[in-house]
């Protein structure tokens, strides 16, 4: 077995302080930031100022204060243009958000959080949105869940971080409580969010059996006062119908191969 290869400090640290931006976005300073990596605060500034002249990390007008970079946003939307899944999905997000008029999304399991690849806005909304590359812990979210429901509950718990997060009232933090919830999403065919990453919202989502485990989920989300027990079986059904054109084509484009 080979050995595995020992990372180099520099790099390592590197990608820690820009997952530390992606992960907190908005400004922050030297001492602070030194405060949350614990690393030296002189190499820590030295990598800043590397990063400033490369593009990565701007500063405020002061210069003192530090954020993400113009050069990872454009790194982020060639991740995204180039992903196979965004395009097999594209079109069936647009027919999911046009039949059901409500905000679709299609997103990707990282470590125990969801990635936001693609986004189409409900037609009820008056201004653009989009959660492309935002990161949101799985168990609060039906993407997440619908995911997690894809593996048996011995994989479940291996991957639960020590302390499952709140976001608001509704979200279930309990890991016993979170395992009865999977195997309601596999017994019913899909995964519900009830309002346990935002107020007033209720998400629905599925899992895309594309890859083994499967790694991606698309989702629909309703406003409470939208839904009824109706609505929520024809959300859930042209979600699976979504679900199944994106499988086709990918069937497809493995025999095209």
């Amino acid at each position: 077995m080979a050995e595995p290869v020992p990372h180099v400090k520099s790099a390592l640290r590197t990608v820690e302080l820009l997952d530390f931006f992606a992960q907190y976005p908005g400004l922050h300073s030297l001492t602070d930031l030194q405060g949350k990596l614990g690393y030296p605060k002189s190499s820590l500034h030295a990598l800043l100022r590397t990063l400033v002249d490369l593009g990565w990390i701007e500063t405020d007008v002061t210069g003192t204060l530090y954020r993400i970079g113009m050069r990872a946003l454009l790194v982020g939307a060639t991740y995204i243009d180039g992903d196979p899944v965004v395009q097999l999905a594209h079109d069936a997000l647009d027919w999911l958000a046009e039949v059901t008029g409500e905000t679709v999304h299609l997103a990707r399991l990282d470590h125990f959080d969801i990635v936001y690849l693609a986004t189409r806005a409900s037609r009820h909304y008056l201004r653009p949105f989009s959660r492309v590359g935002r990161r949101l812990p799985a168990s609060t979210t039906s993407l997440g869940k619908a995911i997690l429901a894809s593996r048996d509950d011995g994989e479940v718990r291996g991957m639960l971080p020590a302390e499952l997060p709140s976001l608001t009232a509704h979200t279930i933090v309990d890991a016993e409580e979170l395992l009865v919830d999977l195997h309601r999403v596999r017994k019913q065919g899909y995964a519900v969010d009830r309002e346990e990453n935002t107020e007033g919202l209720r998400c629905f989502g599925v899992a895309l059996h594309i890859s083994d485990p499967p790694r991606d989920a698309i989702s629909c989300s309703v406003p409470i006062p939208r839904l009824t027990p109706e609505r929520e079986k024809e959300i859930a059904s042209c979600l699976l119908e979504a679900r199944e054109r994106i499988e086709r084509s990918a069937m497809r484009q493995r025999r095209a191969y």
